[in-house]
């Protein structure tokens, strides 16, 4: 039989309470029991088989493990341990610094052998020549890379140049050896063979080695560690582009005359319209305030806006002669950047960068020019 029910106006209440027909008589209350300080460390639980069902097979085969561990008194210690199998695993790489095969670490430890590094092969040194063809002692001082012809006149009348221990008064001698010519009491070791470099130079500086105006000048940008050179012809304070260096006056001399027709390429940027016609008839040279100018070869790269950018060869490099030739056609340049001298190119030098172009094209540089050099009489 189902038990009657309880009448509508009983609620029940809590459990620790009992019911009334009005509400709810309450209990007593729970008491809090007090917290355990925590501890520290690893905790235990309770065991295993309170919490940990029998048919977990998981649990006994830890049980079962642990068993069998051996006690600690009973462990092998020290060398009697067996090591793990290094064959296994990969090498680790050596951390921190290493040193080197043969030396010592900090710790007073050899450190493992480092690779060997592929031997470079440097060029011989460039002998030099005591021996020259009769010339001014000013002159075969520059050659040999004491000082340009002007300092050395100035080194001549201070005194500081000496001959065989006696002291030269006047720059007017020539002479066919260097043997026994001493600069401030050091000997001179001789004329080396010309060396010639590419430089990349930037904007806003002159070609000179000096300015008496305080302008800045490539000297104050070329790398420490070049020797001493002097530039092959000259680009304006505001031409860019690739400039070469010499340390041979000769070399300098046979490059930059006209008469050697060695092609110089330049891109220019200039402002203006123009035509085909009018670039085509800079092929036959032109004449401007009483300067002939040689022939020019311009060709339109592209065109940008208002602006045209050009291809310009010239074979004399006068003062000047790009900016003014264009002029003379009714285009005015914004930009100008000298891209080859011969067959030397500027490529990707960096601005202000400079290398030195190898020994073997200076050599056959040097026989194309040999014919062009004015015959002395």
């Amino acid at each position: 039989m189902r038990p009657p029910r309880k009448p509508s106006g009983q609620r029940r209440g809590p459990a620790s309470g009992k019911t009334t027909g009005f509400g709810v008589r309450p209990g007593p209350a729970p008491t809090e029991t007090p917290s355990r300080p925590a501890r520290s460390g690893p905790q235990r639980g309770p065991p295993a088989s309170r919490f940990i069902d029998s048919d977990d097979r998981g649990a006994r085969e830890i049980r079962a493990l642990r068993a069998a561990r051996p006690a600690r008194d009973a462990r092998p210690a020290g060398e009697d341990r067996p090591t793990r199998d290094q064959d296994r695993r990969p090498p680790r790489p050596p951390r921190g610094n290493v040193a080197p095969a043969g030396r010592s670490t900090r710790a007073g430890k050899p450190g493992p052998a480092a690779p060997e590094a592929p031997r470079i092969k440097r060029a011989p040194p460039l002998e030099r020549v005591t021996e020259v063809a009769p010339q001014r002692i000013a002159k075969a001082l520059a050659r040999a890379g004491v000082a340009s012809r002007r300092d050395i006149e100035r080194m001549i009348a201070e005194g500081r140049i000496e001959i065989d221990g006696t002291k030269l008064t006047s720059p007017a001698l020539n002479i066919t050896s260097l043997r026994g010519v001493t600069v401030d009491g050091q000997p001179v070791a001789g004329i080396a063979p010309a060396r010639l470099y590419r430089f990349h130079k930037p904007a806003g500086f002159l070609t000179a080695a000096r300015d008496p105006a305080g302008r800045p000048t490539i000297m104050d940008i070329l790398p420490p560690d070049l020797p001493r050179v002097v530039p092959v012809g000259r680009l304006d304070m505001n031409t860019e582009g690739l400039l070469l260096l010499t340390t041979d006056g000769e070399l300098k001399r046979a490059l930059e005359l006209p008469s050697s027709s060695i092609p110089r390429v330049y891109r220019v940027r200039a402002f203006g319209e123009v035509t085909q016609a009018a670039l085509e008839s800079l092929a036959d040279g032109a004449t401007i305030d009483g300067i002939h100018y040689g022939p020019v070869l311009a060709d339109i790269e592209r065109k940008t806006g208002h602006n045209l950018w050009l291809i310009v060869t010239i074979r004399e490099g006068k003062n000047r002669e790009v900016r003014r030739v264009l002029e003379h056609i009714g285009l005015q340049v914004n930009r100008l950047i000298r891209v080859a001298y011969g067959p030397i190119g500027l490529d990707d030098l960096p601005p202000r960068g400079a290398d030195e172009i190898p020994q073997s094209d200076v050599q056959a540089l040097m026989a194309m020019l040999k014919p062009l050099k004015p015959q002395k009489k």
